[in-house]
């Protein structure tokens, strides 16, 4: 078996701008794990690190043992078939899909890749975040509760069906699960307050919380150390995210460390019911969906204040602080001041401050290395 796995990025990681501005592709959460952590349960023996862009690679590092290595593009979820090919791969071997590397053994460019003839869940781009969404968990669930005795909730709480896991630490009290559309994950000292009304598939990662009198529809994922409340619907936050009062959030990704101002709200449906077409930081276009809902997508380190109004496919890349009356266009770019009425720059050393604070709250620093990647993308106008 393999030593080592070394993630790489492929076509895709341009097209998942602007989350993967501030990391690799496998670092995005899709169900309840990251695409990386859906790999490494699969070889949970071998050392693990990240072939990446340079302004990226001294946060996720290369691993020091090569002697034997798999190189995966983790865009490409796992599943059962795949992950047995992968294993048999000799030295030298890879599969594709389409043309385009999924594995590799002790090269990332096989002469004579074998094609991979399966079906398999990729993300390519960020709505596919919560359009794969019920697929992921569904896989991730079976996976992590195989074998496994799930602890007691409290009999204050009402559960319609028997599709729930509950992890030590967790607390509970007077609240709605129904998981007759989906299971209901709810991992190690996350809390679930009174009045919250809650439907499969959820996952509610470490730490987190759902706030009093909540509703969320599924498939939904809140990733650690994570604040909800409102009303949610098929919307995926990566992390350390705060959308805690009342307002909407539907078919939408929040990145880490963003924060929705109370009563804010964002359309997920045209009012003609055509397609939602969305802005492409990287082809500088807007480009098709596919999809009838698409809401917002919000990179890491930006925040709207109260009231905020976000139009159907929006995008809003890193560190933009949003305010103000009205709809903001629907593309933001990265460290941007303002609102419906205009924008101006962000300074970057108001940005460090208030990310530093907000950091802090949660026991994190923003250091040298998180420094260096905000400034790679201020100063690449990403």
């Amino acid at each position: 078996m393999f030593s080592t796995i070394i993630f790489i990025e492929g076509n895709e990681v341009e097209q998942l701008y602007p989350l993967t501005l501030t990391r690799p592709t496998g670092e995005l959460r899709c169900g309840i794990r990251t695409l990386k952590e859906k790999w490494t349960g699969l070889f949970p023996d071998a050392f693990v690190g990240y072939q990446t862009r340079p302004h990226l690679q001294k946060k996720f590092v290369l691993p020091k043992d090569q002697n034997d290595v798999a190189y995966i593009n983790p865009s490409f979820m796992p599943n059962d078939a795949l992950a047995e090919k992968i294993r048999r791969l000799r030295d030298g071997e890879g599969i594709t899909v389409n043309g385009e590397l999924v594995a590799a053994r002790n090269t990332s460019s096989p002469a004579k890749p074998e094609e991979f003839d399966g079906e398999l869940l990729r993300v390519q781009h960020p709505w596919d975040l919560f359009r794969l969404n019920g697929e992921a968990m569904e896989y991730d669930f079976t996976v992590l509760t195989r074998g496994r005795k799930s602890a007691n909730l409290s009999d204050t709480n009402t559960v319609i069906g028997d599709r729930i896991f509950v992890e030590e630490g967790v607390k509970a009290e007077c609240a709605v699960f129904n998981t007759s559309s989906g299971p209901i994950y709810l991992d190690k000292d996350s809390e679930v307050m009174e009045g919250s009304v809650l439907r499969g598939g959820l996952y509610l990662g470490e730490h987190s919380t759902i706030k009093m009198g909540t509703k969320i529809y599924g498939p939904t994922t809140i990733g650690p150390h994570s604040k909800v409340g409102g009303e949610v619907n098929n919307s995926v936050i990566q992390g350390y995210s705060n959308k805690g009062h009342e307002g909407f959030l539907g078919n939408s990704v929040l990145g880490e460390w963003c924060n929705i101002g109370a009563d804010s709200n964002n359309s997920n449906l045209k009012n003609n019911y055509e397609e939602v077409r969305i802005w492409s930081m990287s082809k500088g276009t807007f480009v098709k969906t596919g999809l009838q809902f698409c809401g917002l997508i919000m990179g890491d380190h930006s925040k709207c204040g109260i009231n905020t109004m976000f139009n159907t496919g929006t995008v809003v890349g890193v560190s933009a602080n949003i305010f103000g009356s009205g709809f903001p266009r629907n593309y933001i770019p990265s460290f941007s001041w303002g609102g419906a009425a205009g924008f101006t720059e962000y300074k970057i050393d108001k940005a460090f401050k208030t990310a530093a604070l907000v950091m802090e709250r949660r026991g994190m620093v923003l250091d040298d290395i998180e420094q260096d990647i905000l400034e790679w993308v201020k100063e690449n106008g990403m």
